[in-house]
């Protein structure tokens, strides 16, 4: 087994940077690698065969090169999509392209023998949906909102009529645009009277307005939790829609309780990071004041007041300088 972190992400990413820069205070060999940039300024030659159980042979970057077999972990941080090279070909070659870097690429790097990935793509797959994530809060024991998911008006009015309030989420984010942005839509309340036939075109996620005191977002990476309410001086019903530089962030404590059960989830799904978003109904002291919402298997923790400590966090579980009960988390 080797030392060396691989490490799968776009080049602009600046939360991959802070771990970046813990492994190299620390000595650690580090690569950088996006799948995307496959072509000229990435290539390789990965054997497999009688005399080895895994997958070998060199990955080569513009300014880097690791034998496949030195990687004893691999964080999966945000790689760009995968793209043909420019140039105007039919859609059919060009799809073909892409999938054939997707299924070879992406197969053998998500397939390291022995490597403990943070997180496993896979992992992080299964955990990407929120049908999923609610159902496994609930069976946690985790207090979730009321929740309908439906197409259907009247399922939609009769909900709204069971609750006071209820607000609309989308399951993902706007997809990229003309212009290639993506875009975003926030968490917002939902007037009855505004629900119409238009409902039936998609899948809508409606839920039940848990009247909070404020937002908590948890950051766990492998068995160390961080924590902070965060509040907006507006009082947003969706804090990420604001100024984030008027965020304030205050350090709370995770009743056992919950931090077991956020421990059990991550094992669930095989992941060994998520970020948690909880609604806050009280001080934060009760589990009762906590309500789950979500689970960002790949979220964003770079902006937390906390993050030089994640950053360490991160760095001891790809060093393996601590031991962690996700096993799952490694590729046989």
């Amino acid at each position: 087994m080797g030392s060396t972190v691989l490490v799968v992400t776009a080049l602009e990413d600046l939360t991959a940077d802070r771990v970046i820069e813990v492994l190299n205070e620390r000595a650690v060999p580090v690569v950088r690698v996006d799948p995307a940039d496959i072509g000229p300024a990435l290539m390789f030659g990965f054997h497999l065969g009688e005399e080895s159980p895994g997958w070998h042979g060199r990955l080569r970057t513009s300014t880097r090169e690791v034998g496949i077999e030195e990687v004893a972990a691999v964080y999966w941080r945000r790689p760009s999509p995968y793209a043909a090279a420019p140039g105007c070909i039919p859609r059919q070659q060009r799809d073909f392209v892409v999938a054939e870097a997707r299924h070879g690429l992406g197969g053998v790097l998500g397939a390291l023998h022995g490597a403990r990935y943070v997180n496993h793509p896979s992992a992080v797959a299964r955990a990407d949906f929120k049908p999923a994530q609610l159902r496994q809060f609930a069976a946690l024991g985790l207090q979730i909102p009321p929740t309908l998911i439906t197409n259907d008006i009247q399922e939609a009015r009769k909900f709204a009529a069971d609750h006071e309030h209820i607000v609309y989420k989308t399951f993902r984010g706007l997809p990229p645009g003309e212009d290639g942005r993506a875009g975003a839509i926030w968490t917002q309340r939902i007037d009855p009277c505004a629900l119409d036939e238009t409902v039936v075109v998609t899948a809508h996620l409606f839920q039940a307005e848990i009247p909070k005191t404020g937002d908590v977002r948890v950051t766990v990476v492998g068995r160390r939790v961080f924590a902070h309410v965060i509040t907006t001086p507006s009082g947003a019903l969706d804090w990420r829609r604001g100024d984030w530089g008027r965020l304030v962030h205050s350090p709370v404590v995770v009743p056992a309780s919950v931090h077991a059960a956020l421990l059990r989830y991550l094992t669930s799904f095989g992941l060994v990071f998520g970020c948690f978003d909880f609604a806050l109904t009280g001080s934060g002291d009760d589990p009762e004041d906590w309500w789950a919402i979500e689970c960002n298997p790949n979220g964003q923790w770079g902006w937390l007041p906390d993050a030089p400590a994640i950053a360490e966090a991160f760095a001891d579980i790809l060093s393996m300088e601590e031991n962690t009960a996700h096993d799952d988390a490694r590729c046989p």
